[in-house]
């Protein structure tokens, strides 16, 4: 569990640190993890007509035990922690989903059942190697946003050139015939999808040399920018996990060194302070 920064090492009094080692226990969370996972099973049937049809009823009454599970949850993490529960992003995270699933969805707001699904997206509150991964990509954000902006001004300069060089031709209007229809074609050429005998060999039986504008923009987009987006995050994974690595062993190492140190000195305090009691006295 996901306790407040504030409060990692209080130490609560009576009911309050029970309920908090309860909820803190591994065999808790891994309880937790159990619900989520056998929730999105239920979930997953109620898509089925003839399951629905056969076990309808019990699929129902399971999903109402699971929300009242997640519901008894969070009412003990805020009995403990108090306010200080929405000090933390994914304590109100989990509160959000919960709260979802809490609102009555009949008449019009009927389609608000479909959003029951989110309770699987608790596994990246309640798992630390999911939230390590959630971490790096709000890490990675920054150098994404870059690159992202690099790319749409490759998108934009490509899409007014194949615009003008191919989009005159009423038989590639549909794929050429304006930027917006030029940029949802190069996307299309990007990702690799149909690129050779949907769009590049149509187009080079028109414009036998339009493998000039093709070739360079799928090296430059497909195999160079894109990978920028995996080498980025590949770097904040590494960064967050040397960061747990160092509030793990590394941390307990060096409190252990300092404590080391500040005993050595308070024992050479102890004896210089003997020394000049005893010159005094001499």
């Amino acid at each position: 569990m996901v306790r407040p920064v504030n409060l990692k090492n209080v130490r609560f009094s009576g009911l309050r640190e029970n309920v908090a080692r309860f909820i803190e226990n591994k065999a808790f969370t891994n309880f937790i993890i159990a619900v989520i996972f056998a929730n999105a099973v239920v979930l997953g049937l109620e898509t089925d007509h003839s399951v629905m049809g056969r076990y309808g009823a019990l699929l129902m009454k399971s999903d109402h035990i699971a929300l009242g599970i997640f519901v008894v949850e969070l009412a003990l993490k805020l009995f403990v922690y108090r306010l200080s529960f929405f000090r933390q992003g994914w304590n109100v995270f989990d509160f959000a989903i919960v709260g979802i699933a809490l609102i009555p969805a009949s008449g019009p707001l009927a389609i608000l059942r479909a959003l029951r699904i989110l309770r699987v997206l608790r596994l990246v509150s309640v798992v630390p190697s999911m939230r390590r991964v959630i971490a790096a990509l709000f890490h990675a954000i920054p150098g994404m946003a870059s690159i992202m902006a690099v790319l749409m001004i490759i998108f934009y300069v490509a899409s007014v050139l194949s615009t003008k060089l191919f989009g005159q031709t009423a038989e590639f209007e549909e794929l050429f015939g304006t930027i917006g229809a030029s940029m949802y074609t190069l996307f299309q050429v990007m990702t690799l999808e149909g690129w050779s005998e949907e769009v590049v060999r149509p187009v080079m039986k028109v414009y036998p040399h339009s493998w000039l504008f093709f070739i360079p923009f799928i090296i430059v987009t497909s195999f160079a920018v894109l990978n920028l987006f995996i080498g980025i995050i590949v770097d904040a994974m590494n960064l967050i996990h040397e960061k747990d690595e160092y509030k793990g062993p590394e941390r307990r190492k060096n409190n252990i060194v300092a404590g080391d140190e500040i005993v050595a000195l308070r024992k050479d305090m102890a004896e210089i302070k003997q020394l000049l009691k005893t010159d005094t006295a001499s």
